[in-house]
């Protein structure tokens, strides 16, 4: 036993010494803990640095670096099917000479070819001025800076690229740090941020999660994109990183790298990990040409000639200081009575909300940089914010002194939600006015607005059981706007661009800029037109007059984006789907309403919910403002309470020229009295 013992010892011990390799295991899962010794193929400014760092790029100015695994792998089965499913984790790191200059990307490439000697735009991988359909390359972009040269990308955005300039999903860097919701970062920031590629082949799902490399891997991904790869990816394709620089100097690192093919990529270990260079320091000041020297310093005067400037200016002084008192008096005795506060500032005294000063909204948005830019529009632009004195987080809206947002709607915001308080309303913590210009301070809503998350696949996919509970949150705040405060309000601009979704993913409406208050059993003062092209109700447009029914059909089409992931208004879209509420109507009649049922959610939601969704939806958007429910009605359908009305096509058809004076026929869903027979409400499908 004792000659065999040394036998049996020794693949035990070939296999530790692998394992503490940088590039331990075989070409269909591996880990490079650091990059010393280990067999990349490079190309370009690519190399492995003496501390064991994969360097894409130094800091010269315009170049490009490519590293692949030297062995291409296989990712279909033989015979060739469907790709398999990988996991790929990796470190990076960029560093710039001046950490506010912003720079190219860098981009995770599975490629046909271990040589992109053609490539240019995001990463270095790819050319954005011709076609790449036969290119076969996948990537994930992290760029830095905007690419013209590739379609979608913005400064500090992640994309995932299948096989064309026009990204399939971009999003801002940032991570979902589970209460805390969403947390910006900064991909140029010099620190270290840790990246999970994840394909699942079965359901096509393709993730790309982020977050510092301290922070252990957030449960919800950054994006999440169901991707056909069978089309782009080749039997065998290689693996690995490409990076480009533009005119600004940066070097582009890598510092641990992970793969696995139908698994889930081994985990690094982060204490093993290489350090990244520190930032250089500014080189000392030397005059830029020795040929025009500082001139000497001028030679000391006589001290009799420091006496009579002293003379001099201590006499001026004293007649200064004489002058200013007198006039200082005369200026008392002849005050006038204090002016009348302006008009626009009458309302400040009684309502309730906090003003701050500019000079605080200026420190906490870090002079309103661009890096803390949450949104824009027509209004102006809203930053992310940190209050010095709290430490609260806060969102900042400056409102443009020229957008169609002026004074009156700046008034009518703070009176309209200064004194709300309801969980499914933005709270307004204050505001801001300095000379021209307006600003308004909210509480931050960290995972942004819901039409992000729709319509333009910023961060994870909202789920049913999510969607539904912001659906009913938001008719629960509309239900207090126009029944439970003291004043009724309303909102004239609800849809999903104004729903923010706060820690929790509660939907909270916001944006009441354009909204309008009435006593209790008053109609709003209001004949001007307002709102967004595709929530507006029929009537608006003949009488110019928002009333709760108007709300209420804004509504309606709200509940339709939301079960069904379209925009009211798709251009793009196919004949006879390009408005919403037709095509939803289309389907209902055809006995075919859940085919209007978003796609990514993959039918995974209860049929009998997404149908009370979208019929409500299409009750609420009816021509006829008396045939809508009211927002009381709409909740006790979404709480269960009563069964949604059974209506007919014939009832959906009617039009507002089927009703030359709406206002002498009060019809209701529950009562349908201008009509000669119930069962147009009651008789149908």
């Amino acid at each position: 036993m004792a000659l065999k013992l040394p036998s049996l010892l020794l693949p035990l011990l070939l296999q530790l010494l692998l394992l503490l390799q940088p590039g331990a295991s075989d070409d269909n899962d591996f880990v490079f803990n650091g990059f010393l010794g280990a067999n990349l193929s490079t190309e370009g400014a690519a190399e492995i640095t003496g501390g064991g760092l994969l360097e894409l790029t130094n800091t010269t100015g315009q170049r490009r670096g490519h590293a692949f695994y030297p062995a291409p792998i296989r990712f279909k089965p033989s015979p060739p099917g469907s790709p398999f499913s990988f996991s790929c984790v990796f470190v990076f790191g960029i560093v710039y000479n001046d950490t506010q200059l912003n720079n190219n990307s860098i981009a995770f490439v599975v490629s046909p070819s271990n040589k992109l000697i053609n490539s240019g735009g995001g990463g270095g991988v790819r050319n954005g001025t011709r076609n790449n359909s036969t290119d076969n390359l996948v990537a994930v972009d992290l760029a830095t800076a905007d690419s013209p040269d590739v379609a979608g990308f913005d400064e500090n955005t992640i994309g995932i690229d299948a096989n064309s300039v026009r990204s399939v999903n971009t999003t801002a860097a940032g991570y979902y740090a589970g209460g805390n919701g969403f947390m910006n970062l900064t991909l140029s920031s010099g620190e270290s941020m840790q990246v999970w590629v994840e394909y699942d082949s079965r359901d096509m799902r393709f993730n790309v999660t982020l977050s510092p490399s301290k922070v252990e891997k957030p449960r919800i991904p950054l994006m999440s994109s169901t991707i056909n790869l069978s089309e782009i990816i080749k039997d065998k394709m290689y693996v690995g990183f490409s990076s480009s620089t533009g005119l600004l100097l940066a070097s582009h690192y890598i510092l641990g790298w992970s793969f696995r093919m139908n698994g889930q990529a081994r985990p690094l270990n982060m204490t093993a990990l290489p350090s990244l260079p520190s930032l250089p320091s500014p080189p000392p000041f030397t005059p830029s040409s020795p040929s025009r020297p500082f001139p000497p310093p001028a030679p000391d005067k006589p001290k009799k000639y420091l006496a009579l400037w002293w003379s001099v200016g201590g006499a001026l002084m004293v007649v200064l200081a004489v002058t200013a008192s007198a006039v200082l008096i005369m200026m008392r005795k002849k005050k006038p009575a204090a002016a009348a506060p302006r008009e626009e500032e009458r309302w400040d005294m009684g309502y309730g909300p906090h003003r701050f000063s500019y000079r605080e909204l200026y420190a906490a948005t870090g002079g309103f940089k661009e890096k803390e830019l949450l949104g824009k529009g027509g209004f102006g632009r809203v930053y992310r914010g940190v209050l010095p004195s709290s430490n609260m987080e806060v969102a900042v809206k400056r409102v443009s002194p020229g957008s169609k947002q002026g004074m009156k709607e700046f008034i009518a915001e703070i009176v309209s939600i200064g004194r709300l308080r309801h969980r499914n309303l933005v709270q307004l913590l204050g505001y801001c006015q300095r000379k021209k210009e307006l600003i308004l301070v909210y509480s931050y809503m960290p995972n942004g607005s819901l039409d992000k998350l729709l319509f333009e696949g910023r961060g994870p996919g909202l789920s049913w059981y999510q969607r539904f509970q912001i659906v009913k949150g938001v008719a629960s705040g509309l239900l207090y706007l126009h029944e439970e405060w003291e004043q009724v309000i309303i909102h004239r601009d609800i849809k999903a661009g104004n729903v923010l979704l706060d820690s929790d993913l509660n939907g909270r409406l916001g944006d009441f800029g354009l909204a309008r208050l009435s006593d209790h059993g008053n109609d709003p003062q209001t004949t001007h037109v307002a709102g967004t092209m595709g929530y507006m109700a029929p009537e608006l447009t003949r009488s110019g007059r928002a009333t709760k029914a108007t709300d209420v059909f804004a509504f309606g089409v709200f509940l339709l984006e939301v079960a069904s992931g379209r925009r009211p208004i798709e251009n793009q879209a196919a004949e006879g789907e390009t408005v919403l509420l037709d095509w939803a109507l289309s389907n209902w009649k055809r006995d075919v309403i859940g085919e209007c049922a978003d796609p990514k959610l993959m039918g995974e939601y209860p049929p009998e919910e997404m149908e009370l969704v979208l019929k409500l939806g299409l009750l609420c958007s009816h021509q006829l403002p008396a045939a809508r429910p009211t927002i009381r009605q709409v909740m006790q359908y979404l709480l269960g309470d009563f069964p949604l009305p059974d209506v007919t096509a014939t009832y959906m058809d009617m039009t507002l020229l089927d009703l030359p004076n709406e206002e002498m026929c009060p019809l209701t869903v529950s009562s349908p009295t201008c009509f000669s027979t119930n069962s147009l409400l009651y008789g149908g499908r």
